[in-house]
């Protein structure tokens, strides 16, 4: 934001400062940064005081995952107007920044998207943290509702287009096995983090791949083989790994929440703070859709599920309060885990974690107000209330 914003006190409310809820906490906001927490005391006559009439403020939330929102999908408005549209929505649920994220589709969409995103943050579009390219290099077996005809080899010019300044974070899904040897290690050199997902690698394929820099595994459990006893297969290896990310969609459809329950424990015991909040949502978060379009299928919204016509999910109608409200209620954790897996750890795998996820002097002011039933009150991008 612009210098010269005014001074503003956040007053009356507990503060969860990314490690622990503090009661009876001040946070002071100066040019879309943090100045400082404090307990309470004489605000000055230049300060704007703001009463968070005994809410919890935490620390915005940040989805490395959304491909659409308020009525729009990436893919059909690869532009500055379509990414502002979904940041829009979400900004309603507590997300202050995010990934607008193009599913497989063809070569000219792909360029739009990424030149959309570019454009847009050369705009200080604010909320925008890079862009998400969930395929096309996928296992057609593992398709789920990508377009089986846009599932395609890697292209050649694909590292040129995603190479360069200006995307700020950026995330590409592939299977491992499905692309040559070293391209993980080729896309983790130009500074793109890469995730497996809808693919089904064997042991060998999943060791280089984590070998070669893989940096997390998109939507656990979903478009993947499962865990077995004698083929732990890539969940297995996305459990036991301790540098690698996972994304887990806790809409209650998505992956049984005994399932996930045991997941989280068991990568806690592996490595703390690696299993992050994303909610693959579609156009539909926002809005009052019972159906839309996705890769020239109609896609029907019914008991919080969005499926294609033959029962295949087809990404959520997940928003992410809603995430933490059941990742804390309906799986059991903690709610500041909760919290953070809704922020800190996905500012974490983005490499934000110094600037983002956390309410302490000299991050981002990019903050949510909760009331007692964790529904959002307000929200701050960039000290900017909404």
């Amino acid at each position: 934001m612009s210098g010269g914003q005014e001074l503003q006190l956040l007053v009356n409310g507990a503060i969860f400062t990314g490690d622990e809820i503090l009661p009876k906490r001040e946070v002071l906001l100066a040019d879309g940064m943090i100045r400082e927490v404090r307990l309470a005391s004489r605000a000055g006559d230049d300060i704007e005081i703001v009463d968070l009439e005994g809410g919890l403020l935490a620390p915005g939330f940040i989805d490395c995952q959304v491909n659409g929102g308020g009525g729009v999908m990436f893919n059909d408005q690869p532009s500055p107007a379509g990414i502002d549209a979904i940041i829009e929505a979400h900004r309603k649920y507590g997300t202050t920044g995010l990934l607008p994220t193009l599913i497989s589709d063809e070569w000219t969409i792909m360029s739009d998207a990424v030149q959309a995103v570019r454009m847009a943050r050369s705009y200080n579009v604010p909320g925008l943290l890079g862009v998400h390219l969930e395929g096309p290099f996928l296992n057609p077996e593992k398709k789920g509702a990508h377009g089986a005809e846009q599932i395609r080899p890697l292209d050649d010019g694909f590292i040129e287009l995603i190479a360069g300044e200006g995307l700020g974070a950026v995330v590409v899904t592939l299977a491992p096995e499905m692309v040559p040897p070293g391209t993980i290690q080729t896309l983790r050199a130009a500074g793109v983090k890469v995730c497996a997902g809808h693919c089904a690698p064997d042991e060998g394929q999943i060791s280089a791949a984590l070998d070669e820099g893989l940096a997390g595994f998109t939507h656990l459990f979903n478009a993947m083989p499962p865990l077995l006893a004698r083929a732990p297969g890539v969940v297995g290896a996305a459990l036991a790994d301790r540098d690698t990310w996972c994304g887990i969609i806790a809409d209650g459809h998505h992956v049984d929440a005994t399932t996930l329950r045991v997941a989280l424990a068991a990568k806690a015991a592996i490595s703390e703070g690696r299993m992050m909040l994303v909610t693959d949502a579609m156009a539909t978060v926002g809005t009052d859709l019972d159906s839309f379009q996705m890769s020239g299928q109609v896609v029907t919204v019914a008991d919080g599920r969005c499926t294609l016509p033959d029962g295949t999910l087809a990404g959520s109608c997940l928003d992410m309060a809603a995430a933490v409200r059941n990742t804390h209620h309906l799986l059991g954790q903690p709610l500041e885990e909760a919290l953070r897996m809704a922020s800190l750890y996905p500012a974490g795998f983005l490499g934000m974690d110094d600037r983002r996820g956390r309410i302490a002097a000299g991050y981002c002011a990019d903050l949510v107000l909760l009331d007692g039933d964790l529904n959002v009150c307000r929200t701050w991008v960039a000290g900017q209330p909404d």
